[in-house]
């Protein structure tokens, strides 16, 4: 339409057209790097939860890029679960320009005029007890993503992009905090905060926030999915993920929600690592993650520009189409992972399910959180594992054998 509409107005020169064809493969490529395709929509045409706006954010300053108020979907608890909450942070990607932070705030990614009045609650958030059987009775909360930096930007940055844009993640995670809070869960007895993607991360960070507003006798843990990213080098020995995350941190004022302790000793931005501050995290954490993630081979280890003669067009796809040499290189990104989870691995109070499945975010589809034919270590689903852990019925540090070894894998 919007085309359409300029073709009306004149006739387009050479020119024009070629600058067209420019701002639109720009605006592709942008957006595909921020975006994270395979964080699973939350969309379905059953068990609904309706949009809720934030009526605090607005008196706060909390608002999503392009300066509309941030949401949440809350589906409250009955009987056991009454007061017990699960706090969800959605995920998908990050912007690192003022362009792609531009492009962003025009999806719903970015702005709350894009998101759905209802969505599905699916996963470690149903409802069904089959789907779900620890959790499912519980107060459970998705809070939407419009800000772009992991719910951790501060205003103080944005008075140097000079845009219209809002750099209000930490401000948005505050106040829908504190509407909960107001909603019931100052009075919890058992909480979760989760995530997954860049939602995982956000978890990993605001994990002690979150433990330290609800009650002190309460039972408080917090479960990341597939957000523990790693600092590693791409097939080329280029740092392509460290860059990004340096231009996130510097555009958004990032480093002032990171680990304090971590940003005292490093260069701010290698703090978005979890690998560097998971272990100053004093609640009690669970990981999920693949050691095949397939976002992060995607974009962490074989980035689109790492990839210029196309050799790893389909492996880089689906792992089932890497050859030996290529196998080899993967084996050592999980030999990157074993390494970085090393000494997490010890702390007692911590669990993780870690498969070898190439997948990326597995706690909010129904087939990979549980089901008959979820993926599974030592025959156990993630949801088994996870209810094992947090209700101290046994410790959790699941590892998988490497690729191939799990048949239960979906992919």
């Amino acid at each position: 339409m919007m085309f359409s509409s300029l073709l009306r107005c004149r006739k387009w020169a050479k020119s024009d057209w070629l600058a067209a064809s420019i701002g639109f493969v720009l605006t592709v490529f942008i957006l595909s790097f921020f975006y994270d395709p395979t964080v699973p929509s939350i969309t379905s045409p059953t068990n609904l939860v309706k949009l809720k706006l934030s009526c605090t954010a607005k008196e706060r300053g909390a608002f999503c890029l392009d300066g509309s108020l941030p949401g949440f979907h809350f589906d409250k608890g009955s009987g056991s679960g009454s007061k017990s909450w699960l706090v969800h942070l959605q995920g998908g990607g990050w912007c690192n320009t003022i362009a792609s932070c531009s492009a962003r705030a025009m999806t719903s990614f970015g702005s709350s005029n894009y998101f759905e009045d209802e969505v599905e609650f699916p996963g470690v958030l149903s409802n069904d007890p089959s789907q779900n059987p620890d959790f499912f009775n519980w107060n459970r909360v998705v809070i939407r993503y419009c800000d772009g930096a992991s719910f951790s930007g501060h205003p103080e940055a944005e008075f140097k992009n000079g845009t219209g844009l809002f750099f209000r993640g930490q401000l948005i995670w505050e106040a829908i905090m504190d509407e909960l809070l107001s909603m019931g869960m100052s009075d919890a007895k058992q909480g979760i905060l989760t995530g997954c993607s860049a939602g995982g991360l956000a978890t990993l960070i605001h994990c002690d926030y979150f433990r330290d507003h609800l009650p002190k006798d309460a039972d408080v843990k917090c479960v990341s999915d597939g957000g523990f990213f790693l600092n590693a080098l791409d097939v080329l020995g280029n740092p392509t993920m460290r860059s990004f995350y340096h231009d996130v941190v510097t555009l958004q004022g990032v480093d002032k929600s990171l680990d304090q302790n971590c940003v005292a000793k490093m260069e701010p931005s290698t703090c978005m690592f979890p690998q560097e501050f998971v272990n100053n995290i004093r609640t009690p954490v669970f990981l999920v993650n693949s050691a095949y993630d397939s976002w992060q081979i995607q974009n962490v280890l074989v980035p689109a520009s790492a990839d210029s003669d196309k050799s790893w067009a389909k492996c880089r796809l689906s792992i089932k189409e890497c050859d030996a040499a290529q196998m080899n290189v993967l084996q050592g990104f999980r030999s990157s992972l074993m390494d970085a989870i090393g000494k997490f691995h010890q702390n007692k109070a911590g669990g993780m399910f870690i498969d070898s499945c190439f997948i990326h975010c597995q706690t909010v589809t129904p087939g990979t959180w549980h089901s008959p034919t979820s993926t599974r270590i030592e025959n156990k689903t993630i949801a088994e594992s996870v209810g094992d852990w947090y209700f101290n019925r046994k410790p959790v540090k699941l590892i998988d054998c490497p690729y191939p070894c799990n048949p239960s894998c979906h992919n």
